[in-house]
């Protein structure tokens, strides 16, 4: 009889839940006595990786030409952040790390349409998708056509951006005595 091979998990949430926490409490201590920060182990930055590499991998994240700089923004707020992680809040380093990755991804997506939307804006009001040009002697020859805008007008998907609105509300001026009249008083 054979015996069935056991999944090996790509990153170990115990051992890793372990490392971030005596990294983190490391952190909090350095920064109480007002010294540098403490290097993070070379086990804490693989394991931040795999997460981020992984999680790209999913078939909502996947088909970004992008993905490379997804994958280093998430990195870079994971570093950021990983000193923040308390072991008495929650003791699964794996979700905190993930949850970070995920929403840096998100924020990228967010940046790179915006920049598509204004590349799209800009050639539309540059006026340079005209269906025909003129030749040199100034007569206009509806048989010449410029094949990159014809292939940008084919193959150009449109992209709808609307930036986020604020959640907060703006506060209501409140009235002073210099709006009343003497008719209101």
């Amino acid at each position: 009889m054979t015996t069935k091979k056991q999944n090996e998990h790509y990153v170990n949430n115990k051992e890793f839940t372990e490392a971030v926490a005596e990294y983190s409490e490391a952190v909090r201590l350095a920064e109480t006595k007002g010294k540098d920060l403490p290097r993070m182990s070379e086990y804490i930055g693989e394991c931040i990786y795999k997460i981020a590499t992984r999680l790209s991998t999913r078939p909502n994240f996947i088909n970004y030409t992008y993905r490379d700089e997804m994958i280093c923004d998430a990195i870079e707020n994971c570093i950021q952040y990983i000193g923040n992680f308390n072991r008495e809040k929650s003791d699964n380093a794996f979700a905190y790390i993930t949850q970070i990755c995920y929403y840096a991804f998100l924020r990228r997506i967010q940046k790179e349409k915006k920049q598509v939307y204004i590349k799209q804006k800009s050639i539309e009001e540059s006026g340079i998708t005209m269906d025909a040009f003129d030749t040199f002697d100034g007569t206009h020859d509806p048989n010449l056509i410029n094949t990159n805008i014809e292939w940008m007008q084919d193959n150009m998907t449109r992209v709808e951006y609307e930036p986020r609105k604020s959640k907060r509300q703006k506060k209501q001026s409140k009235h002073n005595l210099e709006n009343f009249t003497d008719e209101e008083c």
